[in-house]
């Protein structure tokens, strides 16, 4: 492959979780025209230390983009947090991206991303995707799946509770972590190609009755696997107090983890990044203490 490390790479978003990992990665394998873009810059001093090259980049900008992109030659869109707002602030960075004459595009989607009006966020990734293909350039579409990060949110309840409510059928979900998914990310800057879209998984599907089995033996209590009608999951997520929109969000990931959907498996990471990804039950041993609440 190519080794791209000493053309201009911008990273968006590279003061959260997975842009702030993706320019480490580049760091770490010696990239050496590193540009974060980030809409508080004052977040990425240490960065900058490092030679890195800090621009403001906002999304919510437009007009503000083609300077910001001035330069570029591949370009990492860290997918925003502006749910319902993301399709047009990502078409209109694409957009910019052109304008400014970047060549490479590699966008972080999701899974069996569709437009379908009942595939919770997939048709904001799907319609980000339609949008960086249209522009003629080439693109790299990295179709995360589930972060493994994720389980520390639900499974610490299930601990305390002794239940781990989820969808008759269901066929597994290839958890990734976030270091993985940022490092595949970097290595897509660094390396990728052509046009192409790929799904960054895990090394394995695990289903609900593993996580239970495994978060039982780390924590030593039992935890029971109770399926539910996806009726009856989304009335018990409100009933709990999430909100209407959020709780259909998330049966929409469970009812893709059903029908097979999650449970693609992938050397992307690997290929990519030059390293295995982290086996679940490993990414919930380094993090026992967090499962106890």
């Amino acid at each position: 492959m190519t080794d791209f490390a000493n053309s201009p790479l911008l990273v968006t978003g590279a003061s959260g979780n997975l842009g702030r990992l993706a320019v480490e990665e580049l760091l770490a394998r010696g990239a050496t025209r590193i540009i974060a873009g980030t809409r508080d810059p004052s977040k990425l001093s240490d960065l900058a230390a490092k030679g890195v090259d800090i621009r403001k980049v906002d999304f919510n900008d437009p007009a503000s983009l083609p300077a910001a992109f001035a330069g570029v030659e591949r370009l990492l869109i860290v997918s925003t947090d502006g749910i319902g707002t993301r399709v047009a602030q990502q078409t209109a960075a694409v957009d910019a991206a052109k304008a400014a004459g970047v060549k490479h595009i590699v966008y972080t989607s999701a899974p069996a991303a569709r437009p379908d009006a009942d595939a919770g966020l997939n048709p904001e990734h799907f319609w980000t995707e339609i949008a960086i293909a249209a522009s003629g350039l080439d693109f790299t579409i990295l179709r995360n799946h589930m972060y493994a990060e994720n389980n520390l949110t639900d499974l610490p309840q299930a601990v305390a509770s002794g239940q781990l409510f989820g969808l008759i059928g269901d066929r597994g979900t290839s958890y990734v972590t976030r270091a993985d998914a940022a490092r595949a990310a970097a290595g897509a800057l660094l390396l990728a190609q052509g046009k192409t879209l790929e799904d960054v998984t895990g090394p394995a599907p695990v289903t609900n009755l593993e996580r239970a089995a495994i978060t039982s033996e780390l924590t030593g209590k039992p935890v029971a696997v109770i399926p539910l009608t996806p009726a009856d999951l989304k009335a018990g997520m409100v009933a709990a107090g999430l909100p209407e929109g959020f709780a259909e969000a998330l049966l929409a990931f469970q009812r893709d983890a059903v029908t097979g959907h999650h449970g693609v498996v992938t050397n992307v990471v690997e290929r990519y990044s030059g390293r295995k990804p982290q086996a679940f039950a490993d990414f919930l041993a380094a993090n026992r203490a967090a499962l106890q609440g």
